[in-house]
């Protein structure tokens, strides 16, 4: 072994693999094993994968369903707290390895609720995953695409035997045996065409009464499912690869599914930057037949003035932490082309104030702009009005703080939550005064139908 320059973290080689999975499964059998994936070589923007497993035996602050803000907010200074105890003075590995250790897993959608003065849904609260997920992990695996490199990365606290234990598991061949995962019946929505429509309908009334600018909309599917989902994950991730995807295992055969092409906030040095989403077109297996629906995208006024809409909410929401005068849009309305959609991408990017921290940039921008529309607290609270389910980890984030105060985060849409015998999958999408139902509502279906209809294709195969 031997330990990285700043000689506080051990480094050590690992055969490279083109793809991770084939790594992960060598630890996936470890608890809260955990995968960010970039999903390469099937999507050719990615370039990092994180695999870790086996967080420390401690208690990481919790933040209950239903929180208030106050309740909210000490729970950020909390999780601020305890990563600056736990990894004071440890210093980066190198440039090129995002994450050397720290925290890690998800943090739900409903944890925006109380910071923004949004009431919750009355609920069972044991129904749900919890509204974080977050584990601190001592060790690591990356994976770099552009240099080929495969490193296992790992804290001064790591013993010898520890890590000789990870590198002898890392390097055998694997001996993982997954079960096949299979649903039990269709998927079924928590929404009716005819509910969806009342539902736009009020939203439309919102808007032409002042209240807002745009909600997003979204129907959940569910189906009861047997076996792995891992299973089901590598199904998906061969259909629709996308740079900001992740696998986490939770209890009793639980897991988070998310192949998001959205980052939300990345924080790199003092290097601000969000990415989001508001536009999209299904893809075509004729060629010409897709090049019109992408060129159709990129000359939608609709589609154009639904995602400005939010990079102003986002400038907004950045401008909280930032240095004032350095945010700036550094792209508006990019064409990105995915396996299964077209979207329209926008990027803006700032510099973070000395006097902050990472957290303070999370809880200052949670949830995501795209996915709630503007403005943000009264589109949050038209959605709670009109969605009969909590979203949980849907339109949440699953993210990394590296030891080092390196971040990076996904919007989690294209997510599928795997909790209690029940697969859980949601699609939705931006309403505008120029929205029309019977369209909105087909986009949840040129979302995630796909995901739909492959996993739907397991029924009987036990």
């Amino acid at each position: 072994m031997r330990p990285s320059p700043n000689k506080t973290l051990y480094l050590e080689e690992l055969p490279y693999r083109p793809d991770s999975c084939e790594l992960f499964e060598r630890i996936k059998d470890l608890p809260c094993a955990a995968i960010l994936d970039s999903s390469f070589p099937h999507a050719s923007s990615g370039r990092y994968d994180i695999l870790t497993a086996d967080p420390i035996d401690v208690e990481l602050p919790e933040l209950p369903y239903g929180s208030s803000e106050s309740v909210s907010r000490d729970y950020w200074a909390a999780i601020r707290e305890f990563h600056r105890d736990r990894y004071a003075g440890i210093g980066p590995a190198a440039q090129d390895i995002p994450f050397c250790g720290g925290l890690l897993g998800y943090v739900s959608y409903d944890a925006g609720l109380g910071l923004n003065k949004v009431e919750a849904k009355e609920v069972d609260p044991k129904a749900l995953v919890p509204n974080a997920g977050l584990h601190a992990y001592d060790w690591c695996v990356v994976q770099d695409h552009i240099l080929r490199r495969s490193v296992l990365v790992a804290q001064p606290g790591v013993s010898a035997k520890k890590r000789g234990d990870l590198l002898r598991r890392l390097r055998a061949p694997s001996s993982q045996v997954t079960t096949k995962f299979a649903l039990g019946e269709p998927f079924a929505s928590n929404t009716s065409q005819d509910e969806y429509r009342q539902a736009f309908e009020r939203i439309q009334a919102y808007i032409h009464a002042g209240d807002c600018y745009q909600v997003n909309l979204a129907q959940r599917f569910s189906a009861p499912y047997t076996g792995d989902p891992w299973s089901a994950y590598k199904t998906l991730r061969s259909i629709a690869a996308a740079p900001y995807s992740g696998y986490l295992s939770l209890p009793d055969n639980g897991a988070v599914m998310s192949l998001s092409p959205e980052r939300f906030i990345t924080l790199h040095g003092h290097h601000v930057e969000t990415a989001p989403i508001k536009g999209t077109r299904p893809r075509y297996s004729d060629r010409r037949t897709d090049q019109l629906a992408a060129s159709e995208l990129q000359n939608s006024e609709k589609d154009r003035s639904e995602n400005l809409m939010i990079v102003d909410l986002l400038r907004n929401d950045l401008g909280r932490n930032c240095v004032p005068g350095s945010i700036r849009v550094n792209k508006l309305f990019e064409l990105q082309s995915f396996p299964t959609v077209h979207h329209l991408v926008s990027t803006i990017s700032g510099e973070l104030r000395e006097t902050v921290n990472v957290t303070d940039l999370l809880r200052d921008s949670f949830p995501g702009g795209s996915i709630t529309g503007a403005p943000k607290r009264r589109a949050m609270e038209i959605i709670e009005e009109l969605e009969p389910h909590p979203r949980q980890v849907y339109c949440g984030s699953l993210l990394y703080i590296s030891a080092d105060g390196r971040m990076d985060s996904n919007i989690a849409i294209r997510t599928l939550l795997c909790n209690k015998g029940d697969v859980m999958c949601w699609g939705g999408g931006g309403i505008i005064s120029e929205s029309q139902w019977e369209h909105e509502y087909q986009e949840t279906y040129d979302k995630v139908g796909r995901f739909l209809s492959v996993l739907e294709a397991t029924i009987g195969d036990v």
